[in-house]
């Protein structure tokens, strides 16, 4: 059984940083896409930032583009996201999830939430003004 669990959510003044981690159970890590999405209140469950298998291809929504930088160690079996210029608008609970399929790279793939089937219980992040 695979199992997420992330952590270094928290609060932020506007302006900060924060860097959430994810590590993840199994022997078979290296060989699957890994995202983040995340979940607003009231709102639907978005993509974040995706990277691929052998961590060669990052990708990001245009709303973190520039911000956030995800990387992957799979030596130690983790996934993070470094989360800069932090806003308002980025509060939320962030999830880490694994992709259904090993091997798979491309960014129409790692967006869509449907292609993912592990995911972790998720961290708070809170961006104060």
């Amino acid at each position: 059984q695979v199992q997420l669990v992330e952590s270094g959510g928290g609060l932020v003044q506007a302006g900060g940083s924060l860097r959430l981690s994810c590590a993840v159970s199994g022997r078979t890590f290296s060989a699957y896409g890994m995202g983040w999405f995340r979940q607003a209140p009231g709102k639907e469950r978005e993509f974040v930032a995706a990277i691929t298998w052998h961590g060669g291809s990052t990708y990001y929504a245009d709303s973190v583009q520039g911000r956030f930088t995800i990387s992957r160690d799979n030596a130690k079996n983790t996934v993070s996201l470094q989360m800069n210029s932090l806003t308002p608008e980025d509060t939320a609970v962030y999830y880490c999830a694994r992709q259904n399929s090993p091997g798979y790279g491309s960014r129409l793939y790692s967006i869509q939430s449907t292609n993912y089937n592990y995911w972790g219980q998720g961290t708070q992040v809170t961006v104060s003004s």
